[in-house]
């Protein structure tokens, strides 16, 4: 009986984290939207700006990642990510080059186009999470 009733405050609980969750990726692709950029767009960026994943490296673009540490980041499948990076390269956001020591790897550098569309769109994104995951006053 009480393993029933851990089990469904558990499932009530992971629920609301999906509820949450949903409602905050909704809220970052509205405002995001009318600069031409969804939530993971944004991600990938702020991964790119934050210097994550621990392999990086400075070339002629600036500092890069490897792919395979933006995706442990921004929690999507490796294809996915892929495509989405293909996306913000066509719109010149970002520039891809293979990694020399590695030749399966791929390093991805942000663009001055993207850093400047990252500055603008920071405080919106910034926002969107206070509205959604703020406490009290601020939801």
């Amino acid at each position: 009986m009480a393993t029933n009733k851990a089990g469904a405050g558990l499932a009530d609980q992971w629920r609301d984290i999906l509820v949450t969750h949903a409602r905050t990726m909704c809220e970052i692709d509205r405002v995001l939207h009318p600069h031409g950029l969804g939530a993971s767009d944004f991600e990938v960026l702020d991964v790119l700006v934050s210097e994550a994943g621990g392999a990086r490296e400075v070339s002629d673009s600036g500092e890069q990642c490897r792919v395979q540490d933006i995706a442990g980041r921004v929690h999507l499948s490796q294809s996915a990510l892929s495509r989405l990076i293909g996306r913000l390269e066509k719109d010149g956001l970002v520039e891809r080059s293979m990694c020399v020591e590695d030749r399966r790897g791929v390093w991805v550098a942000l663009t001055a186009r993207g850093r400047e569309l990252h500055e603008e769109v920071l405080p919106l994104q910034r926002a969107a999470l206070a509205r959604t995951l703020g406490t009290g006053a601020d939801r």
